[in-house]
């Protein structure tokens, strides 16, 4: 690699990273090349830098786009394609939530519907055809709490995240504020 040794060793650490993500090390490495890049960089300089063929630069830049996590500039007076990552990490991470709902949760969601719509035939089957169900209603709850998500600006993201276990106390406190119309406040359910 013709790098520093601190992006180097990012590089290296995403390339590892990315393998485990289900991408080929060498994409992870390129998109991490691409990240740190103070400008946009070509093919070429991806070659450069990584010491990789062209043909595996290439492949990797159309899965990268395929994802949608690089953007494909134009220099003045250069006929070369040159790369680079969205400048925001939260529409980075944005954009990886959506792609990995788009390819993993999707598919299973709608296998799933497919497979509770049709009538068991033995016991084993209604058995598998609850546990598909709770399955199911765990993916769709957790879908509709992305499509929230999704919509909230980034700075309420960030002050949601940020809250991490403390939301329970926002929680806890409307319980004790709900009242139920008619009947007064709602009782407080025990905690075990």
């Amino acid at each position: 690699m013709n790098l520093p040794p601190l992006i180097q060793s990012f590089v290296l650490h995403f390339g590892e990273m990315g393998s485990r993500w289900g991408i080929a090390r060498t994409v992870g490495q390129m998109y991490a090349v691409l990240f740190v890049a103070e400008r946009p960089l070509s093919a070429d300089d991806i070659v450069d830098r990584l010491g990789v063929s062209r043909s595996n630069v290439s492949m990797g830049l159309k899965e990268l786009q395929s994802w949608r996590l690089v953007r494909l500039r134009h220099q003045p007076d250069d006929r070369r394609d040159f790369f680079s990552t969205p400048d925001d990490v939260w529409q980075i991470v944005r954009i990886l939530v959506e792609e990995r709902k788009k390819r993993e949760i999707d598919p299973t969601l709608s296998v799933l519907r497919e497979l509770l719509m049709l009538s068991p035939a033995s016991e084993e089957e209604r058995h598998a055809q609850a546990r598909m169900q709770d399955m199911h209603e765990v993916i769709e709850l957790m879908t509709s709490w992305h499509a929230d998500v999704e919509k909230l600006e980034t700075e309420r993201l960030i002050q949601l995240l940020t809250l991490g276990s403390k939301v329970v106390k926002v929680l806890d406190l409307k319980d004790r504020l709900f009242v139920v119309p008619g009947r007064g406040a709602k009782a407080a359910t025990p905690k075990a």
